[in-house]
């Protein structure tokens, strides 16, 4: 059985969102990148905390959970944001590009159908900065169901912390298919 999905978002959790004041994490360091479909002059400012490559990494390791980005960077992820965290290549969620104005066009994050649908009736340990009740309680009707299901949600302007990691592991150490192996 394989282990549950770690699903990973990149905005508002590995580049955290700039304060009001237009100030970023002091652990985050400045890379430009330029995202597929851009030229080399539109290239991106990201902030990406250098621990987190070997935190992610420490949880991989465990073997607990099989990480997947799940991002509107979709292949980027694995190509631009990835590598400079010491990333292997992961495999991604390949989401739509809609024409929405709010992350929450049906009161839930616009991701969530799309993620529901490739996950099936897999586990998964979703991280992304942008849920609302409707998410959480999404999470809690998969896992009543049957399907082991936590959504993880860092502060925007903060970003993935250690104890979200902790929390990661906890978690999956406790499915009964961790037990297993």
């Amino acid at each position: 059985m394989r282990p549950p999905y770690l699903l990973l978002d990149v905005d508002g959790v590995l580049i955290p969102f700039p304060d009001a004041d237009g100030t970023t994490p002091t652990t985050h360091a400045r890379h430009d990148v330029v995202p597929a479909g851009r030229s080399a002059d539109n290239s991106v400012t990201v902030w990406l905390n250098p621990d987190h490559g070997r935190l992610l990494m420490d949880v991989v390791r465990t073997g607990l959970v099989t990480p997947v980005w799940c991002t509107s960077w979709r292949q980027d992820a694995t190509t631009l944001i990835g590598p400079l965290l010491g990333l292997p290549t992961l495999p991604y969620i390949d989401l739509p590009r809609p024409q929405i104005t709010t992350s929450h066009p049906n009161g839930y994050l616009w991701k969530r159908d799309h993620v529901d649908a490739w996950l099936g009736d897999s586990p998964a340990v979703w991280i992304d900065d942008d849920f609302t009740s409707l998410d959480h309680e999404w999470a809690v009707e998969r896992t009543a169901k049957g399907t082991a299901t936590i959504l993880i949600q860092p502060e925007p302007h903060l970003g993935l912390q250690p104890e979200h990691l902790t929390e990661v592991t906890t978690w999956a150490s406790q499915l009964p298919a961790a037990h297993a192996v």
